[in-house]
């Protein structure tokens, strides 16, 4: 290739692409039923969001949700919060999701680093979801009750999932290379009744043992009357080592009728989990029917992903993505599977497994891709990539490099999609066009029925221009609520606090003249590693347990074509001393009780953290300072209670920039 730089032309679909995309469809369809005609897709976007009760009344149709009672509107008002869509349907997530199922075909392909490859067929998968939803409805689980998951990316994950909706329960997940306190801290919030989880899990060779974790949080969490274990890592391990114990086998052994629970289009689906920079992470409440309509919108025109594909987006059970990977079900396509190190032995086993389990679209993290690149892989030399149609990408910004490596490595005739929206809203906001151009650096445009701006702080559209990433008008997939936020105050401070009535989602982003976007990392102080989103607040509650350890603050310098790096300052204790001992010691206490992937790439030694006068953490001045941003342009000294406290981090960053 030549020069590539922002904004370089890379790809565009062939005519025959164009020809089969689903958005073409789609647009032909609009054209047919609703007399519709749109001269190119940014029209068809901006009707999406001029007209969003005809847009996503337009997909209830097009894709004919199964419901069993038909709404009588699609939109009560457009305000937010407090949006009700679709008032009067009632359907079932889990229904949905196996409506396209193929006796004898695959629902799922999977591999791991203990399981060899295997496939589950879409008839053994709803033969298991029924046996299992029989067994939680015995042990008392009825329509609002919350069953938890301590489970990897593994096909008993996506069982208990569709049984525990299945009933119209709710479900939440954490993947198990978690340690206990983060767990707790989610799970102790929803107060579960069921307790799913496996014995232990094999990751880069090494085995980890986690039933004394399971003991852990079984013991914490009081309102839990039963655990199933799945022995993953040791077949021979006992479920009744745990009160209400039950073994994977036996809960799914007895036959049982498949029966979809009817629920309310709002009804609760699951928690997953964002952080803010304070408190206990936030257990954000998605609803049944948002989620169905998004993620077909999602999975069919945007990812042009349908039943004949096998698609495989590496994640893990904490993150969004799971999610999404399992939402491709709504459309009937393959669920690939891997749970394991996709770097172990080498960077090639996660594209070994995509050849085995002949994956057409192949997604993971922007930060795998730039593993791959540093490692020297080239797919194409190592694999057989003819059969993958898409690639995707997400997580944090895809630099130009890691465009032009997907093109000059796996095939330059490829749709990139590059997306990005979140946790939080249980949607992208801005990504893939199977019928657009590809540009380096670039999100191909903004989805559908998302009506995304970058704003300044007086609240007007930028173009062109790096602003707040907002959400004009609502979405279906938007949370109904917070667990246990009863006034709603904890809701609205998280994304209506800024502009009134526009969700500020808090990353910075530019919509490019001719539509697209780049996203340029958060302008909050939440931690992003890797897509998995954590307060900072929960980094500082362990790391200010270590006994030498008086004060801490922690900011991710993650942005646009730099290596996200995130560093760690404590304020030590008299006599204390940053050794090499004590920073690997607070490294494995974040490793042990949080992540692995929220483990601080260096820690310093500072002598105090910068605080307003009402005590908060100065995080976002200082990671803007670190990132580049003048002193008087990121903080006001008046408003401090220790502005010398500046000085070191003021000599911090021009010594990073001298040796930058």
């Amino acid at each position: 290739m030549n020069a590539i730089v922002e904004g370089t032309l890379l790809w565009q679909p062939s005519p025959q692409r164009l020809e089969r995309a689903r958005m073409t469809r789609f647009l032909a369809w609009l054209s047919e039923h609703r007399g519709l005609k749109f001269n190119d897709y940014h029209a068809l976007w901006q009707w999406s969001v001029d007209e969003v009760e005809a847009f996503w009344g337009a997909l209830w149709d097009y894709y004919a949700i199964p419901h069993s009672t038909p709404y009588t509107r699609v939109l009560a008002e457009r305000k937010m919060p407090g949006t009700r869509w679709f008032e009067g349907a009632r359907l079932n997530y889990a229904e949905c999701m196996l409506r396209h199922a193929r006796p004898g075909k695959a629902a799922i392909a999977f591999e791991s680093e203990l399981v060899p490859y295997t496939e589950v067929t879409w008839d053994r998968l709803a033969a298991d979801v029924a046996a299992l939803a029989a067994t939680l409805r015995r042990m008392g689980v009825v329509e609002g009750d919350r069953v938890v998951a301590y489970m990897p990316n593994i096909p008993q994950t996506i069982v208990a999932l569709l049984a525990v909706t299945s009933i119209g329960a709710i479900w939440s997940s954490a993947s198990p290379d978690m340690g206990h306190i983060s767990v707790i801290d989610r799970f102790r919030q929803i107060e579960p009744k069921v307790l799913l989880a496996v014995d232990g899990y094999r990751y880069g060779g090494r085995d980890f043992d986690r039933r004394g974790v399971v003991a852990e949080i079984a013991q914490a969490l009081p309102s839990m009357t039963n655990v199933i274990l799945v022995p993953y890592l040791d077949p021979s391990a006992r479920a009744d080592a745990y009160q209400g114990g039950m073994a994977w086998a036996e809960a799914v052994a007895s036959p049982a009728t498949l029966e979809f629970a009817q629920v309310p289009f709002d009804h609760p689906l699951w928690v997953v989990y964002s952080s803010g920079t304070t408190g206990m992470p936030k257990p954000i409440v998605h609803g049944h029917g948002g989620t169905v309509i998004e993620a077909i919108k999602g999975t069919d025109l945007h990812l042009d992903v349908g039943s004949e594909d096998r698609f495989l987006w590496f994640s893990s059970t904490n993150w969004i993505v799971w999610n999404l990977l399992v939402n491709t079900m709504n459309v009937g396509a393959t669920v690939l599977q891997f749970d394991g190190n996709p770097g172990y032995p080498d960077m090639s086993r996660l594209w070994k497994f995509a050849e085995r389990a002949g994956a057409t679209f192949f997604g993971a993290s922007a930060a795998y891709i730039a593993q791959c690149m540093k490692a020297g892989i080239e797919p194409r030399a190592i694999t057989d990539v003819s059969r993958i149609r898409a690639i995707g990408s997400t997580g944090s910004p895809l630099p130009v490099d890691g465009y032009r490596w997907v093109y000059e490595k796996i095939n330059a005739d490829i749709l990139l999609a590059s997306i990005s929206g979140g946790t939080d809203p249980g949607a992208a906001f801005v990504g893939a066009c199977p019928i657009l151009p590809q540009y380096a650096g670039e999100m191909q445009c903004r989805c559908l029925g998302a009506a995304i701006y970058a704003y300044d702080d007086g609240g007007r559209a930028l173009t062109d221009e790096v602003g707040e990433l907002v959400c004009a008008l609502p979405m279906p997939s938007f949370p109904l609520y917070f667990w246990n936020d009863h006034d709603g105050k904890r809701y609205f401070e998280s994304y209506y606090d800024t502009y009134p009535g526009v969700w500020r989602h808090g990353d910075w982003i530019k919509i490019t003249p001719r539509g697209g976007a780049i996203i340029y990392g958060r302008s909050d102080s939440t931690i992003n590693r890797h897509g998995i989103r954590m307060g900072s607040a929960e980094i500082y509650r362990v790391v200010e347990a270590v006994p030498e350890v008086a004060d801490s603050l922690v900011v991710d310098l993650e942005y646009l074509g730099r290596e996200s790096w995130m560093p760690l300052f404590v304020v030590l204790r008299e006599g204390a001393q940053l050794t090499d001992e004590l920073r690997e010691r607070i490294k494995g206490r974040v490793r042990a009780d949080l992540s692995a992937r929220h483990v601080p790439n260096d820690i310093f030694a500072i002598p105090e953290v910068p605080r307003t006068l009402n005590g908060k953490k100065l995080e976002v001045p200082i990671k803007r300072l670190l990132l580049g941003q003048a002193l008087e342009k990121v903080v006001n000294r008046d408003s401090m209670v220790n502005p010398a406290s500046l000085a070191w981090f003021i000599a911090f960053a021009a010594e990073r920039e001298r040796r930058a």
